[in-house]
Parts: C-alpha cells; sequence; structure tokens
C-alpha cells in the first residue's frame, strides 16, 4: 500500500510542477483524472496537504477563494486578480524580518507569514479600461 501511496504522490507532486500556474486542488484532481481515472479527489487532496506539509510544494490560502498549490518553495508573495481570479508571484524580497515587527502582547508565537496583494492583472486591466472607454457618457 505504501508503494501506490508513494506513486500517487508523486504524480500529484509533477502535476503541480507541470501545471506552473498557481493551480487550485480542483484544477490539479481535473489534470490528474483526464489521464488516470482511478485516483480518486480525496487521494489527490491527501496528497496535496503531505506534500505541502513536507515542504515540497507551497499551500497558499487565499481568502474568499479556492487556496492554491505552488512548485516554488521559496518564500515569496502573491498577487490575486480580483477579476480572473489567477494567482501571480510578486517580484519583491522577501521580508524575512517581517515576523518580528509584528506589535505581539499575547506572546502568540509566529513563526512565518504569506501575504497575497489584491488587484487587476494586465488583462484584466486592459479589458477594464477598454469597457471604460466605450461605456457611453451620461449627460
Amino acid at each position: 500500500m505504501k508503494n501506490r501511496n508513494t506513486l500517487q504522490r508523486r504524480l500529484v507532486l509533477e502535476t503541480v510542477r507541470r501545471m506552473q500556474n498557481h493551480p487550485t486542488a480542483d484544477e490539479i484532481f481535473r489534470e490528474i483524472a483526464a489521464e488516470n481515472t482511478l485516483i480518486s479527489k480525496a487521494t489527490v487532496y491527501r496528497n496535496l496537504k503531505i506534500l505541502s506539509e513536507q515542504g515540497e510544494i507551497l499551500h497558499i490560502p487565499i481568502p474568499n477563494g479556492a487556496d492554491c498549490f505552488d512548485f516554488n518553495t521559496v518564500p515569496h508573495y502573491h498577487m490575486d486578480c480580483r477579476r480572473c481570479g489567477r494567482i501571480f508571484d510578486v517580484n519583491m524580497p522577501y521580508q524575512s524580518d517581517l515576523c518580528k515587527k509584528v506589535c505581539n502582547p499575547e506572546g502568540f508565537l509566529i513563526e512565518s507569514h504569506q501575504i497575497v496583494f489584491y488587484g487587476l492583472c494586465p488583462k484584466c486591466r486592459a479589458v477594464a479600461e477598454q469597457q471604460k472607454q466605450n461605456k457611453p457618457q451620461a449627460g
């Protein structure tokens, strides 16, 4: 049984690496299921959890959206397009000392942080600007 789990885990890991676009668990499952109908959604989800706990992939929690996964495990930040929902890497140095700067009177043990910026990706921004220009002026 351990061998099967290892094969399934490797399949999930290879799929995340191949997709390279911050896929959700459902997108990863659909990609795998298209070629391998024997794998269940629960198996994919369980292996995503294990792979992220082992540090093989990065789990990106997205408030008000589906969590994503990233093959790039080097600490970095992300942008979430509010229109299309795609996740992008931020080209900005990771602020490793940020956790030490948090005001923490309760004594919470802060171990790490993730930051997601929200806005419009270039494609969605162009569409929004085009729609704004095409909108008839009142008056």
